[in-house]
């Protein structure tokens, strides 16, 4: 009361923020509870659980304390939020450095795990710079306007960069498996996970970054891309090459049925019905078991051939495989370069085929959609068709990455195409910036690195990469690399300084 009546005398009201704090005390009390508070143990007699309370007491105190932090700094406070992050982050650097684990005071520790400490006091330390941000905005009278505008240029520049710096990513990726520090099949495979998922990032950017409709279920498109090569090549004997036209025209015919549907829906409903389509495409994935395999899906699918060699130490009498072709020593790895160039040029194809529609009619119609429906229909675009060609394209591209999906893996099954594939494209694309090609390309570098060499900490993934969804939203919710730069001028910006 006495600090109350104190802040009240200066001026600020210190209610709002132990209002804040003790909102967000309850809710991390309410949701840590069941999730921290016991974990299952299987000690040998059975399945049993042990409590975690202290873990869920220094949570509720964390949340609590950074809570109010942030209040501090959006009431004018920032000072006191500074003083106090650096004193938590101080003292529990103190704690972490001088505490042994087997020491009486261990209690001391917030957490059992070190990692989770250390991320403790990096967040402390997030909400110190947090808080220099904002007084040094308050010294010198920078708005958020004037920080986006600032963000915007900086991605109008590296969008003009982009013309040089997209050629010599090509060149780069053409000469990555041979670099000498890249010459290992773990590294190739990574880097292959990595093209995959910038190919169904810029497919789904033609439908969220240029049409501007929210598709939650495009995992849906990968699938029926992965399991037409699969059934075709076990019903009928196709070959790969057979199949992915096959495989991009399934998925767009799929796309052009959920663009039905969704034609007059818009926002939060379009998600819904998009999320839903997802989920039935699996489950029917799933049940129809006597045709897709149900759960254990399809197995010893086929994988493609370069121009009919097999890449096989002992291919068929009477056959040439890879290897022997080209006078080589056989080595497993020449089958995941092949495959690695395989997915390079279908992701070069997607960029180039996208980059060229956005300058086309459609293109400018797609955008015109995003901006607005309504004045995309009094210029007399008709919505319908222009939601149909990009659910369309976007699910056909979804669609040839599933295709090579299920031939780099020889193997397909539901559980391979959850909600969370979804997401984790869409992320790529806000992340990346809506509509930016590189964008898409830097977001899916940076998440599939994180994935592939955050291994070792499998339970702790998820808090880095929400942690840095966060940091993102606060800073920078447009995307890295977002900026929409019109694919077509009334004026050259030469006259349009002279105009104004």
């Amino acid at each position: 009361m006495a600090v109350q009546a104190q802040a009240l005398r200066k001026g600020f009201d210190v209610t709002p923020v132990l209002k804040e704090a003790g909102i967000a005390a309850f809710l991390t009390a309410a949701l840590t509870i069941g999730l921290v508070g016991f974990e299952t143990a299987d000690f040998g007699s059975g399945l049993t659980y042990t409590t975690r309370f202290g873990a869920v007491a220094w949570a509720i105190v964390i949340v609590s304390l950074g809570r109010a932090a942030l209040a501090l700094i959006r009431a004018g406070q920032a000072l006191s939020a500074l003083v106090g992050s650096l004193v938590a982050a101080s003292a529990w650097t103190l704690v972490l450095l001088t505490i042994e684990p087997d020491s009486p005071l261990v209690w001391l520790r917030p957490f059992s795990h070190p990692i989770v400490n250390w991320t403790v006091v990096i967040a402390a330390l997030i909400v110190a710079l947090r808080a220099v941000v904002a007084l040094r905005r308050h010294k010198t009278a920078v708005t958020m306007s004037e920080r986006d505008q600032a963000m915007d240029r900086v991605g109008a520049g590296i969008q003009q960069v982009a013309r040089w710096v997209g050629p010599l990513l090509a060149v780069f990726a053409l000469a990555l498996p041979f670099l000498p520090f890249f010459d290992n099949q773990r590294m190739i495979g990574v880097a292959t996970v990595i093209l995959i998922y910038v190919m169904l990032g810029w497919g789904l950017n033609i439908v969220v970054g240029l049409a501007g409709l929210l598709d939650l279920g495009y995992v849906a498109f990968y699938a029926v891309g992965a399991y037409s090569y699969g059934l075709l090549a076990q019903y009928l004997g196709f070959s790969f090459w057979i199949c992915l036209p096959f495989a991009g025209l399934m998925a767009a015919t799929f796309g052009v049925l959920l663009g039905f549907p969704v034609l007059r829906l818009r926002g939060d409903y379009l998600a819904i019905v998009t999320l839903g389509f997802g989920e039935i495409i699996r489950i029917v994935l799933l049940n129809w078991w006597w045709f897709t395999g149900g759960p254990n899906g399809i197995q010893s699918i086929p994988r493609p051939s370069f121009f009919g060699l097999p890449f096989t130490a002992s291919p068929p009498e009477g056959t040439e495989s890879f290897n022997t072709f080209f006078g080589l020593e056989f080595s497993s790895i020449h089958r995941i370069i092949f495959l690695y160039y395989l997915i390079l040029v279908l992701a070069l194809i997607t960029n180039a085929f996208t980059l060229r529609v956005r300058r086309l009619p459609l293109g400018r119609a797609w955008e015109a959609l995003r901006e607005d429906e309504i004045a995309c229909r009094a210029l007399g675009i008709n919505p319908t068709n222009t939601k149909l060609t990009a659910f369309a394209l976007g699910a056909m591209f979804g669609g040839f990455a599933g295709s090579f999906f299920a031939a780099r893996n020889g193997f397909v099954s539901p559980e391979g195409f959850t909600f969370i594939i979804s997401a984790t494209i869409l992320l790529i694309v806000v992340l990346g910036g809506m509509g930016s090609q590189l964008g898409v390309v830097l977001a899916s570098v940076v998440f599939v690195s994180m994935t592939e060499f955050l291994r070792g900490f499998e339970q702790y993934r998820m808090l880095f990469f929400g942690a840095g969804l966060i940091a993102i939203m606060i800073w920078r919710p447009q995307g890295l690399l977002a900026h929409r730069e019109p694919t077509i001028r009334l004026h050259s910006r030469a006259d349009a300084r002279a105009l104004k």
